[in-house]
């Protein structure tokens, strides 16, 4: 399949690198060559769809939801961005000795300008259903929209806010491969958390958080546009910083310095997991955004309607347009998903269920009649009743999912969204609960799902 997926990228045009196994069972990463982003967002679309066709080829199915299984690691995309010169040339390279490249500094401190500034466009940007049930396990990143740097960065940044930057070194580790005929390989100085949802890579940074199911486009867009707006400001300060000095380094390196400071809160290089980040998080005054709803009203904020208009990328009402159209989609992505929960627990789970409960009574009353009484009898009289609580937990949570259901109806867009975020999700995820115990417990000759173990582990 993969082999074949790729055959049909090389006819398209697309440059398709690597290749693996991911975490998950079943789960597989495909990587392209960098491009620039507007034909890398069309090869996006376009291998999405060849994924799809080329899977049902092979009796397949193409998943891009991004956190179909409980448990189980969801899919996302890894968007790979730098910024380069009309000649090619990379601006976010940092060369053997960063700390003495003024145009990296520049362009590193622009982009986490911008990240710290639109955290909350840029979290927008990549809200949706699927992605609420990923962001924060299972190795994606957390909703915390924060900047990992590594080790070696984090320090020049730290010696240029102290004001020790001659003292400081980051000449590049090099790992020796022993053959004269290779050339020595540059030791990355930035680490793989996993945990970060903008990372620094060596030469780029990863945006680590965008749904597999999404469009490259939107997120890409915001981070132009925010660093587009952050290098606008950096330039208008050079400027002011250069009337003060006639020593061009020097001027450079005092702005870059202002910027360090400035987005100080931004840079987080531990475990996005933790209890502690969250809470450090808010002390810092970063947005912790789990739901799309709240994620999608950042659309609203003044500093991001200034960004969207000033930029060009949206008209005032485009992104008035933009924010209402996100909501309702959100909305029937839930409603569809309710529905379809609710019919497979109907049509589905609850008749294997009582097939189930009917043998095992028929069991029971078999030995009743047989006259097997004493602890025999009264063990399986308990496996009838613990399954019979089975099945009473389903019923009572679909029939709870049903009044947070009627409850959400509304017709404002934004109380729906909110009331289906909340109310509607958690009782959706008592019924997956419910379901899931009973998957467990029901003969699997009855059971008429596929289940885990089939879908992941048998071929």
């Amino acid at each position: 399949f993969m082999q074949e997926f790729e055959h049909e990228l090389f006819k398209l045009g697309i440059p398709v690198k690597t290749r693996h196994n991911e975490v998950a069972p079943a789960q597989f990463e495909s990587a392209p060559l960098f491009e620039s982003v507007s034909v890398a967002t069309d090869h996006n679309q376009l291998t999405m769809e060849m994924l799809r066709q080329v899977a049902k080829r092979h009796n397949l199915a193409f998943l891009i939801h991004e956190k179909p299984f409980a448990g189980i690691n969801g899919s996302g995309k890894h968007n790979n961005w730098s910024m380069a010169t009309s000649d090619g040339e990379n601006l976010l390279e940092p060369g053997a000795t960063p700390e003495k490249n003024l145009q990296f500094l520049v362009c590193l401190l622009a982009t986490m300008k911008a990240v710290y500034k639109h955290q909350g466009a840029l979290r927008a940007a990549i809200a949706g259903s699927g992605n609420d049930h990923r962001l924060g396990a299972n190795e994606a990143p957390p909703a915390i929209i924060s900047v990992f740097l590594g080790n070696a960065l984090t320090k020049i940044l730290d010696a240029i806010e102290a004001g020790k930057l001659k003292g400081s070194t980051s000449a590049k580790q090099v790992i020796s491969m022993g053959l004269s005929k290779l050339p020595e390989i540059a030791k990355d100085n930035t680490d793989r958390n996993r945990t970060s949802p903008f990372a620094f890579t060596g030469n780029k940074f990863e945006f680590r958080a965008v749904a597999s199911s999404a469009s490259t486009a939107t997120p890409m867009a915001t981070l132009n546009a925010a660093v587009g707006e952050a290098l606008a400001e950096m330039a208008t300060r050079l400027e002011a910083s250069l009337k003060k000095t006639k020593d061009f380094d020097k001027a450079v390196i005092d702005v870059i310095r202002e910027y360090v400071i400035e987005t100080k809160a931004i840079r987080f290089e531990g475990n996005g997991y933790s209890d502690e980040w969250r809470d450090e998080a808010a002390k810092r005054g970063l947005l912790n955004l789990a739901k799309t709803p709240e994620s999608l009203a950042q659309l609203k904020a003044k500093e991001v309607k200034t960004l969207f208009t000033k930029s060009g990328v949206y008209r005032a009402d485009e992104l008035e347009s933009r924010y209402h159209l996100e909501l309702e989609r959100y909305i029937k992505d839930l409603e569809i998903e309710v529905a379809a929960l609710k019919e497979i627990a109907a049509t589905a789970v609850l008749p294997a269920a009582f097939k189930h409960q009917a043998e095992i009574a028929g069991s029971v009353a078999a030995l009743a009649a047989a006259g097997i009484n004493g602890d025999v009898l009264s063990t399986q009289k308990e496996e009838v009743e613990s399954f019979a609580g089975l099945i009473a937990g389903l019923k009572t949570a679909l029939t709870a999912l049903d009044h947070a259901a009627e409850k959400a109806e509304t017709d404002n867009l934004e109380k729906k969204a909110a009331a289906f975020a909340y109310g509607v999700s958690e009782a959706m995820a008592a019924v997956r609960e419910a379901c899931d115990k009973l998957e467990l417990t029901i003969d699997d000759g009855l059971w008429p799902l596929p289940k885990y173990r089939e879908m992941l582990f048998l071929s």
